[in-house]
């Protein structure tokens, strides 16, 4: 009986039993599994046909629609502790219905993330199902996203955190959850691997950006800064080298770029966290709006992007 009473808790108050799940891709690595619905901690969680967290999409936009796809990691994924109604995403469409360009009587803003998604992973969506006619496309990034390493599917089904089927029972998946998680020597390897990986990351925004102008898109980057950036003497040397690197990229590739480490040293940031890394539902709030402001400036700017066919695109990794 103790043990039914247990499960029935853990399944009603956590929605342990029912984690969110993700399948290999060649492209991204992994990503969230298609069509699932539920609920962790409260919290409601929907991923839709094209492992977006959001509803059904149709690939092309209805006529008068601003169609932004925002990527990102687990920031913009909002995770189990973050309601589908509080996504960054869905700040971010609410700040631009106020904002709205001339011309458009609707906006709809898409979100496809996952966990640990570096700027490799999200290339990789983009070359698996393409910008859904977006005019614009925005990469979250965080200070860590410099230094992701390459897509990989390593830790599915191995890694508690990324299951590829449902757990017998809630149970099991808490005592799973428990356990220590030694990564496999194939993803030490990739942790591992010698040379210049913000390079390589920088790349594949490159590519990123060819990719979205040949769409006729125009692509802008914004990054979060880590809580711990914002004491003490601020990023560590490594990270400000990492970060002036992507500042001089972005200026060179001619693409808007908003980095909210001044912005957030400028405000009461505490507030805006959830833990470490990831942002709070009022962080979220004020993020999305700026956010917001940043797609009106490119679209403004930029209209519909460059038709213009780029060079083809190479394997950055």
């Amino acid at each position: 009986m103790a043990v039914a009473i247990a499960e029935v808790f853990l399944r009603v108050r956590y929605g342990l039993g029912n984690p969110p799940l993700y399948v290999a891709d060649a492209r991204t690595g992994y990503r969230l599994a298609p069509d699932q619905r539920l609920r962790r901690r409260g919290n409601h969680i929907a991923i839709n046909e094209y492992s977006m967290r959001g509803p059904a999409i149709s690939p092309q936009p209805v006529a008068g629609t601003l169609r932004v796809l925002m990527l990102g990691d687990s920031i913009v994924n909002g995770g189990w502790w973050t309601d589908q109604s509080e996504l960054l995403s869905l700040k971010v469409q609410a700040g631009l219905e106020d904002l709205k360009p001339a011309g458009f009587q609707q906006v709809e803003v898409l979100n496809a993330s996952a966990n640990s998604w570096g700027p490799r992973n999200e290339l990789g969506y983009v070359l698996r199902f393409g910008t859904f006619e977006s005019q614009v496309v925005v990469v979250v990034l965080n200070t860590d996203d410099l230094f992701a390493i390459a897509p990989h599917s390593y830790d599915l089904g191995r890694n508690p955190q990324y299951p590829i089927r449902r757990p017998p029972l809630a149970l099991w998946e808490a005592a799973a959850r428990r356990r220590k998680y030694t990564p496999s020597a194939e993803l030490q390897a990739l942790y591992d691997q010698p040379g210049d990986r913000v390079g390589v990351n920088l790349e594949a925004l490159r590519q990123l950006n060819q990719a979205v102008q040949l769409a006729g898109g125009k692509l802008a980057i914004a990054m979060t800064p880590l809580k711990r950036e914002l004491q003490g003497d601020g990023p560590r040397d490594y990270e400000r080298v990492a970060r002036q690197r992507l500042t001089a990229f972005a200026q060179d590739e001619a693409i808007p770029y908003l980095d909210f480490l001044p912005r957030f040293q400028q405000t009461r940031s505490e507030r805006l966290y959830f833990d470490h890394i990831h942002l709070s539902v009022e962080g979220n709030a004020w993020v999305g709006q700026c956010l917001a402001e940043l797609v009106v400036d490119v679209w403004e700017k930029g209209g519909s992007g460059s038709t213009a066919a780029p060079d083809p695109l190479g394997d950055p990794w």
